[in-house]
């Protein structure tokens, strides 16, 4: 099996797909404000994933969460969260439960956040940690890893 955080964003967006057209429970955020925060949220996301690629490609290391990385970035939108991309995957997701009006798939949100913390963030971390030291240490202290 393929355990890479789009496949699960993609999964989690699936079961809130679903659940808005066959139980939606008659629960609603409400159309013009739900629909314009969403669309915020799900762009805000793709720009940031996006940048933080882009970074990691100019600073020449890998994207792929399993892998050693070459070296620690620190630069960009990495200055802002130790882990860019898959805040902008959390945005996209709750971007899209509130477009959908898919008020029940909230509790998606943090299964997804613990999910990514425990499966991909934590042994990420260990692997910095392990390879780059007192700079990942230093870096930890004055980066959140979310915000």
């Amino acid at each position: 099996m393929l355990d890479l955080p789009p496949l699960w964003l993609l999964s989690c967006l699936c079961l809130a797909w679903v659940q808005k057209d066959l139980l939606p429970l008659g629960l609603g955020f409400g159309s013009v404000w739900a629909d314009l925060l969403g669309g915020l949220l799900v762009g805000g996301g793709v720009l940031l994933a996006a940048l933080a690629l882009l970074e990691l490609r100019r600073q020449r290391t890998t994207f792929m969460p399993h892998e050693e990385p070459d070296r620690l970035v620190t630069s960009g939108v990495f200055r802002l969260s130790r882990n860019p991309i898959y805040l902008g995957d959390v945005m996209i997701l709750a971007g899209f439960i509130l477009y959908w009006d898919a008020v029940p798939s909230l509790v998606l949100l943090p299964i997804y956040v613990w999910l990514l913390e425990k499966r991909f963030i934590v042994p990420e971390e260990g692997r910095l940690r392990r390879k780059f030291l007192a700079e990942f240490r230093k870096y930890e202290k004055q980066t959140r890893r979310w915000l």
